[in-house]
């Protein structure tokens, strides 16, 4: 443990939200989509379709949404330093073909970031479905499987999801506050919350950056520039343990992991969430974790759970510790995440 950090007792920060409060005070993270609102995407979205299919680079110029943009702008800024999601609910993406519902999805994305590649193969626009792999496989990328995630951050500033179908049962979203968890973790065991600011192995599942390790070395929890910054993935940091030159896990990090993942699982502390088709979540990388419940999918294949899913870098975002340049690639502000294999290229699957 490096002895340099001087760690805040607790954090105050809009950030430090309880579960049991939000699902009591949706106002606060849940907007419905006025029809203007949803016929202002629509006609953006038929120009660009009328001009180009590659979607690939929107740019906010691209994607005009003269009465929406405050609203985004001001999202933008609740990412960065308020409650850190929002969704967005009332895009009839039934009557959608799916290049107009990513068309929609990449030109709201392009007002608050850009997007950045989510695997080996250079996709920005990335699928959340079940396609039968095995998570058992430390290859298995866990969205792409139908079982319970655990609570996780993603390798970007922001991740949004829109949901174009919904499971026959389960699958509920669940969001949890970093910051909360820290101030709980400091509170109980100070002296297991300061493990978390170790160096811990986290396994890459197979897409390794050139020149990279098979996994990278950052702690749980990072204390810069007077922020708080998270990021974790405990199946991910167990797998790492195949490594035999990765870190070992000592006896005390798996308490601060377990103690860790209690307190994300807390009921109190989280919150839980049923996306809509149509509904578009967007969450902060830095500062919350997210997870997403098993679930049952409907028989037919039509029919199954799917959600787009966009990894964003942010403009005017916080800085980030050298240590991230492992998996961020960049840490450059507005320009870093992301998964960047060599030879791959930047593309939208549809």
């Amino acid at each position: 443990m490096r002895e340099t950090i001087d760690l805040p007792e607790s954090i105050e920060s809009p950030a430090a939200w309880i579960g049991e409060d939000m699902a009591e005070h949706p106002e606060h993270w849940l907007v419905e989509l006025d029809p203007r609102d949803v016929t202002e995407l629509e006609l953006a979205a038929t120009g660009i379709l009328a001009r180009t299919k590659d979607i690939g680079n929107l740019t906010k110029a691209d994607f005009p949404l003269p009465r929406l943009a405050g609203h985004l702008a001001a999202l933008r800024e609740k990412l960065i330093a308020g409650i850190g999601f929002e969704v967005l609910r009332g895009l009839p993406v039934e009557r959608y073909s799916a290049q107009m519902a990513a068309t929609i999805f990449c030109g709201v994305g392009a007002h608050l970031g850009t997007a950045r590649s989510q695997n080996a193969q250079g996709h920005i626009l990335g699928h959340v479905r079940d396609i039968g792999a095995d998570a058992r496989d430390a290859t298995t990328r866990i969205y792409q499987t139908s079982e319970r995630q655990t609570f996780h951050t993603d390798s970007a500033d922001v991740v949004g999801l829109l949901c174009l179908r919904d499971a026959m049962q389960g699958g509920e979203s669940l969001l949890v506050s970093t910051v909360t968890i820290y101030n709980e973790m400091r509170k109980r065991r100070p002296d297991l919350v300061r493990l978390l600011f170790d160096p811990i192995a986290t396994d890459r599942r197979g897409e390794i950056p050139e020149g990279q390790k098979p996994y990278f070395e950052i702690p749980v929890l990072n204390w810069h520039a007077g922020l708080l910054t998270g990021i974790y993935q405990r199946q991910y940091i167990d797998s790492a343990q195949r490594f035999p030159d990765a870190m070992r896990l000592s006896a005390a990090h798996v308490e601060a992991l377990d103690l860790f993942d209690s307190l994300a699982n807390d009921p109190q502390l989280n919150l839980s969430m049923r996306l809509r088709p149509g509904d578009l979540q967007f969450v902060y990388n830095h500062a919350l974790l997210h997870d997403r419940m098993g679930f049952r999918d409907w028989p037919d294949p039509d029919k199954r759970r799917h959600m787009l899913r966009l990894w964003l870098s942010v403009p005017g975002d916080r800085p980030l510790p050298e240590c991230f340049r492992q998996r961020y690639g960049s840490i450059e502000i507005g320009d870093r995440g992301g998964i960047i294999v060599k030879g791959a290229q930047l593309n939208v699957p549809l």
